[in-house]
C-alpha cells in the first residue's frame, strides 16, 4: 500500500472508531497536530516505525494497512499500548503540572482494557503517585491508569486525579446528592479532608482504574 493510501485508511481508522486526531497524537507522545499533518498535509512523509505499530496495535490492524510490513503468521496484536507520562500527581502535598512527556508506553491486553475503562483507549494514560496521603489504597511509587474520559461530566464516587489551588493531587471525591459539593479525602487518616467544595473550584482530571505497583 502506497504512502497516499495509507493516509486515508488511517483517516478512515480514526472516523471508525470516534477517536480525535489530537487523542491519538498524543498517545504517541507528538504534538496535537501531528495525526492531522500527516494525513491531511503528507507531513511527515510516512509515519515512523515506532508510531505505525503504536497505531496498528490500538486499532486492531496489520501494519501493512499503514505503510509498514504484513504481520504474516504472527497475526493480528492482541495488546493496546498506553502511555506513561512524566506526571506524579501527589498523594500528598500537591504534584507538578509542568510537563505531559510521554515517558514510555505499556501494552494491555485489549479486550481486558475495554472491560475496565468504559472509555476509548485514547483516553487512557499512566502516571506514578507521589506520598502516602492515599495508602493504603495507593503507596509513594505506585503506577495508576487514569481514565480522562471520567471527569467532570462523568463524576461520581471514587479516586480521582484532580487539580485543586494548582496542585495535582491524587484524593477520594464524594459528591453529595442535594448540595452538588464535594467532599475530598485521603485515605490516610493522618492528612486533612475538605468538605463543602464547589465543582467549579476543581479541576477533575480524570478517574483512577486500575493500580500497579512492585512487591517487596
Amino acid at each position: 500500500m502506497d504512502h497516499v493510501d495509507s493516509r486515508r485508511e488511517l483517516d478512515r481508522l480514526i472516523a471508525n472508531s470516534g477517536a480525535s486526531y489530537a487523542a491519538l497524537s498524543r498517545m504517541l507522545g507528538r504534538n496535537a497536530a501531528y495525526i492531522q499533518q500527516y494525513i491531511k498535509r503528507g507531513s511527515p512523509d510516512r509515519l515512523e516505525e515506532r508510531d505505525r505499530r503504536l497505531l496498528a496495535d490500538y486499532f486492531g490492524v496489520d501494519e501493512s494497512l499503514l505503510g509498514g510490513p504484513s504481520l504474516g503468521a504472527r497475526g493480528q496484536s492482541t495488546m493496546l499500548m498506553i502511555p506513561k507520562l512524566d506526571v506524579q500527581p501527589s498523594a500528598g502535598p500537591g504534584g507538578s503540572v509542568d510537563s505531559e512527556v510521554t515517558l514510555t508506553h505499556y501494552g494491555f491486553d485489549r479486550r481486558w482494557l475495554r472491560q475496565i475503562s468504559g472509555g476509548r483507549p485514547e483516553t487512557l494514560s499512566i502516571v506514578r503517585v507521589r506520598g502516602d496521603s492515599m495508602a493504603p489504597t495507593l503507596i509513594d511509587g505506585d503506577d495508576i491508569l487514569v481514565d480522562y474520559m471520567e471527569s467532570r461530566s462523568a463524576l461520581r464516587d471514587g479516586i480521582y486525579v484532580l487539580q485543586l489551588d494548582n496542585a495535582l493531587l491524587v484524593k477520594r471525591i464524594a459528591l453529595g446528592p442535594a448540595s452538588n459539593k464535594l467532599t475530598v479525602t485521603s485515605d490516610n487518616p493522618a492528612y486533612p479532608s475538605w468538605t463543602n467544595i464547589a465543582t467549579d473550584d476543581v479541576r477533575i482530571v480524570g478517574r483512577v482504574i486500575w493500580t500497579g505497583r512492585k512487591l517487596g
